[in-house]
């Protein structure tokens, strides 16, 4: 593991959106004050705009091994989420509905009346609010790894079945503690600070079948990212209001434009089950050679089912 300096303002200048920008070439920074929360995103490309939502614990820069080669293609517009990354952080309005706002609010502002949408994890269950609250402004729907909360999340297990929680996840009986660790407010914020990297390196070697793609120069932009406690109170708002995302999807209408699911070896048999009850015209594709870090692990097979199911 790479340590991080000591110095708390090297690491924020070392992977800074500055600095990393130029590991996207053809892509800028822009910022942006939609919904009253200043937020970052990143462009490139020409065409058809394609919006890319990443999830926790990332940022806009977990898009870095897919970005260039959909930007062939398409207006690539790469945004850091409410909470996430150097967008602001308030203390409230983290449920999916409010950041799916946001996010209409930041495409009006650019001009963009309709769009392709894209989002992993939490970046997903965003993206998905997005197109239910607002599908005339959906043409084409990717979720990656991340469906929007159900009520079955209310059934996950507080305690792993034996045998089940080994040093790699169990795809049939899926151990996510963090789910939990993560509604707690205040506690996180004391026990992680300056230590996320630990989280992190953990995190990785358990959701991913080979977590040697998930790159040093990775670990330490995301360790940089949530390694404060006020960004640690930011990413967990994202998991406290999942009961107000799953009271709102109950009045939800069923998504009528095209969804593409693509499910790692953990998520695919869940999103199999549950993306045909909420979206009419589903397309299903499994990674099974990866795990929930689908860009890192397998970015030929992602551009594949992406390019194929936008074109």
């Amino acid at each position: 593991m790479t340590q991080l300096s000591k110095n708390p303002t090297e690491p924020r200048n070392l992977y800074s959106d500055e600095a990393l920008i130029a590991h996207f070439p053809g892509f800028t920074n822009q910022y942006a004050t939609v919904n009253g929360v200043r937020l970052h995103y990143v462009e490139g490309g020409t065409g058809e705009p394609l919006v890319c939502l990443p999830g926790w614990p990332q940022t806009w820069f977990s898009y870095q091994p897919v970005a260039v080669e959909l930007a062939k293609r398409y207006r690539v517009i790469v945004v850091d989420i409410r909470g996430m990354g150097s967008s602001e952080k308030p203390h409230s309005g983290y449920d999916k509905k409010t950041m799916a706002a946001d996010i209409l609010a930041l495409l009006q502002q650019i001009g963009l009346t309709k769009v392709n949408m894209m989002g992993h994890d939490i970046g997903g269950m965003v993206a998905m609010s997005f197109a239910f609250n607002y599908p005339q402004f959906t043409q084409k729907l990717v979720v990656l790894d991340g469906s929007h909360p159900s009520e079955g999340m209310l059934q996950m297990s507080l305690i792993p079945p034996a045998g089940t929680f080994t040093e790699k996840m169990d795809a049939n009986r899926p151990y996510a503690w963090w789910m939990g660790f993560n509604q707690v407010k205040g506690l996180p914020e004391q026990l992680l600070p300056g230590r996320f990297q630990y989280l992190l390196d953990w995190l990785f070697n358990y959701v991913m079948i080979d977590d040697r793609k998930m790159t040093s120069l990775e670990r330490n932009i995301y360790a940089a990212s949530y390694n404060d406690a006020e960004s640690i109170r930011a990413a967990n708002a994202w998991y406290q209001t999942f009961l107000q995302d799953i009271e709102d999807a109950k009045v939800y209408e069923p998504l009528a434009m095209p969804v593409l699911g693509i499910g790692s070896y953990i998520s695919f048999q869940y999103m199999k089950m549950g993306l045909p009850h909420v979206a009419k015209d589903v397309q299903l594709v499994g990674i099974l050679d990866s795990g929930h870090y689908l860009f890192e692990e397998q970015p030929t097979q992602v551009l594949d089912a992406v390019l194929s199911f936008l074109a």
